[in-house]
């Protein structure tokens, strides 16, 4: 694996990612219901009992749910690449329909507040968990062309994802339990 087969299976996963997020907002211009049940269903399964913890704590829920979708985005390499895909489709068209429904009703300066902050360490880190799972999948369509060792190939997308996804996870949850909350608040 060379740098240059992980930037292009990067590209290739925020290529995909943003055509997801792009379709996401296309359906809340087009019927803003979809940007309500969205968020509805964000609201159920990520927000739920965030809201209520203190910024450590919420770093450290933030950080291992995030982790958690990255390792599925890596180890669904495992699929050839169809849970990888699956994931950055789903959570392109849910981020681009609750996006497109909050700028309508706030303003895309908030919608800049509310994302740049840690979006720029946490896009980063399911891009790269998304391209890393895109590459375990071609090792493993190559194994099965007799042209090479996925156990192998694995261990070094493995350490990878370790020095460059987690880090960067880690970071994204800090800034968005202790930083964004603060910015959004200035802007209210």
């Amino acid at each position: 694996m060379s740098e240059t087969s992980l930037a292009r299976s990067t590209i290739f996963a925020a290529v995909f990612f943003a055509v997801s997020i792009a379709i996401g907002v296309a359906a809340v211009s087009r019927d803003p219901e979809i940007g309500a049940q969205a968020i509805a269903l964000f609201n159920e399964q990520v927000i739920g009992d965030l809201l209520s913890d203190s910024p450590p704590v919420l770093a450290l829920k933030l950080f291992l749910n995030n982790l958690a979708t990255c390792l599925l985005l890596f180890l669904g390499g495992a699929s050839l690449g169809v849970v990888t895909m699956l994931i950055l489709s789903v959570n392109g068209l849910l981020i681009g329909a609750i996006m497109e429904l909050v700028r309508q009703q706030q303003g895309t300066l908030f919608i800049a507040a509310a994302l740049v902050p840690h979006g720029i360490f946490e896009i980063p880190a399911f891009l790269i968990a998304g391209g890393l799972g895109l590459l375990l999948g071609r090792e493993l369509i190559a194994e099965w062309h007799g042209a090479g060792d996925a156990a192998a190939e694995a261990r070094p997308l493995a350490r990878l994802f370790l020095r460059l996804v987690v880090p960067l996870l880690a970071v994204a949850a800090v800034v968005e339990a202790f930083i964004t909350p603060a910015i959004l608040s200035m802007m209210a």
